[in-house]
């Protein structure tokens, strides 16, 4: 429970003494109002009686009135005062788990965004998406059911107490019963955590089986796959639809129990009642309707312990993922002006082991690349290409070797400032779902219109956002324009652009493309030469053809070195 724990939201703090409060004084209303049926119902049953029971001369020496108007005015005075306290404390209860679930979820995505991006490349997105979303929103209900159960304890132990009051023998022997209930039903919990477990599974291949079709759907068509992906979409579906089935049987499986137990040991309190102990029936009925009350929420108790144990798992996965991330945290170093890039930028020896990998990605690799130069890195896919870039960029630290500017060794915080003077396109870029001109200044907050028509320009993107109706105005992403994939990568080479990057990595970014648009943008790269030093990740074409030196690795190591 650690990251609950340490939640520091001031709304938390504020509302979690609240809730409890409210709770006390709902109980404590329901509880008086049912211990107020004993005389009503003594004064019923003869009218020319003050209250005559025991709980009316308790009334009346706090000055309270024993006539029946009297009772019956406080009795409704009771309920719609607890009806006020409950409203009120369902509305405080919503809002002390939405504070909650918003700061353990505020504390997993800052800690993947904070953490060492060596780490975050070798998680699953897949498993990401699912734990923030799916299994968070479990966790809120589970965090709904805690306090479900909670504010039950607290109303049990107020009719506890008013049972006490009215007949302690009764009320002694419904609490052991009670309690009895509980624990037999130890099974069930244990098998509701086993549940949840199973359930957090389901969940992970589902969003994996989703994201990977979704991002496929172009080679699904192509291969005449749709039956089969409908296929295994759905036996996930099924899959979770078991899950959920399997849970619900052995939930209802304990209500019933509860409630056929229940109403039997009610029923034998009462004979005992009546029969053995010769209560009054002034007194026994108010019990029966404790106890009727109570019954229910001895069943609701159970449940909201069996649903908190169910999402349990998701909080412990939660609490996993915050765990991993905040232990690969970058360190906070402080923020300074990036390191000018003039001669030459260098690797010297470097080697990079990623955990659970064979083999080191990088083994020993040194080279030194002159600034303002156009370079290429080739090789068959797992060389190690995207990593020696990530190293050129600062984004990984290297296990062993230095990365060098200028012949400066840069140390952990010089490295985290270089990032700033280094842009990055990929080879799928994100496209926000927003203006053009918003997914421009994601890179530059504050450029303003003539600075982002530069760097279209430069990009070689001016041409096409100048006949969009819109123009920078134009919706982009879901439910926006969908732009082709040379329009895309054009658009996302502005972005970087905007950076003014002393070092610009392009990692496949024209591997999907047509002659046509990997052509304009090697004509874009061609007249940045010199302006910057730009590393090409690619295989073969227009890219490598413009590159004043060509880089190629194998299985980690750098095996030839050529001119462009």
């Amino acid at each position: 429970m650690k990251p609950l724990a340490r939640l520091t939201d001031p709304r938390v703090r504020r509302l979690a003494p609240l809730v409890v409060a409210l709770q006390m004084l709902a109980a404590l209303t329901e509880g008086l109002g049912l211990v107020l049926l004993v005389p009503m119902l003594g004064l019923l049953a003869d009218p020319g009686a003050t209250g005559g029971a025991g709980l009316a001369v308790r009334l009346a020496d706090f000055g309270l009135p024993t006539d029946l108007a009297s009772l019956l005015a406080l009795f409704v005075t009771l309920v719609a005062i607890r009806s006020v306290l409950v409203l009120w404390r369902n509305r405080a209860v919503l809002e002390l788990e939405l504070a909650l679930v918003d700061g353990l979820r505020r504390r997993a995505w800052a800690s993947l965004l904070h953490a060492d991006w060596r780490m975050l490349s070798a998680l699953r997105r897949s498993d990401q998406a699912s734990l923030l979303i799916s299994n968070l929103d479990r966790v809120g209900l589970g965090i709904n059911q805690l306090l479900v159960a909670t504010t039950t304890v607290v109303t049990l132990l107020a009719l506890g107490l008013a049972a006490l009051a009215i007949a302690p023998l009764l009320a002694l022997g419904a609490g052991l019963s009670g309690l009895l209930v509980l624990l037999a039903y130890r099974g069930l919990r244990r098998r509701a955590t086993q549940l949840g477990e199973a359930l957090g599974t389901v969940w992970n291949r589902l969003h994996a089986v989703i994201g990977e079709s979704l991002a496929a759907l172009r080679t699904i068509k192509l291969l005449g796959g749709e039956d089969r992906a409908e296929a295994a979409v759905m036996d996930q579906f099924a899959a979770l639809g078991e899950a959920r089935h399997a849970y619900q049987r052995s939930t209802g499986l304990g209500q019933l129990f509860l409630e056929t137990g229940g109403a039997a040991a009610l029923a034998l309190l009462v004979w005992f009642g009546l029969t053995v102990w010769h209560l009054p029936l002034a007194t026994i009925l108010p019990m029966v309707a404790l106890f009727a009350r109570a019954l229910p929420l001895l069943g609701t108790l159970q449940e909201a312990w069996q649903r908190w144990l169910h999402a349990r798992p998701a909080l412990a996965a939660a609490q996993q993922l915050i765990a991993e991330t905040d232990a690969a945290r970058q360190a906070d170093l402080p923020a300074g002006p990036p390191p000018r890039l003039e001669r030459t930028i260098a690797l010297d020896r470097v080697r990079v082991q990623f955990a659970g990998q064979p083999g080191a990605a990088l083994e020993r690799v040194s080279l030194e690349l002159p600034a303002g130069a156009i370079v290429a890195l080739v090789g068959p896919s797992g060389a190690g290409k995207s990593t020696l870039a990530d190293l050129l960029a600062g984004l990984t630290a290297p296990d062993a070797g230095q990365l060098i500017l200028d012949g400066q060794p840069l140390d952990p915080a010089a490295q985290r400032a270089w990032r700033g003077a280094v842009a990055y396109v990929e080879q799928d870029p994100l496209v926000l779902a927003a203006s053009l001109r918003d997914n421009l200044r994601w890179a530059a907050p504050e450029a303003d219109d003539a600075r982002l028509w530069a760097a279209l320009e430069d990009a070689a993107a001016a041409a096409f956002v100048r006949e969009l109706p819109e123009g920078l105005d134009t919706l982009l992403g879901d439910g926006g324009r969908q732009l082709s994939g040379g329009e895309r990568q054009r658009l996302m080479l502005a972005r970087a652009l905007l950076r003014d990057p002393q070092l610009l990595i392009l990692d496949e970014a024209t591997s999907a493309l047509d002659p046509a648009n990997e052509a304009a943008i090697a004509a874009a790269l061609g007249r940045l030469r010199g302006r910057m030093t730009i590393v090409l990740i690619a295989h073969r074409g227009a890219l490598t053809r413009l590159a004043d030196r060509v880089i190629r690795l194998e299985s980690g190591q750098i095996v030839d070195e050529s001119a462009g």
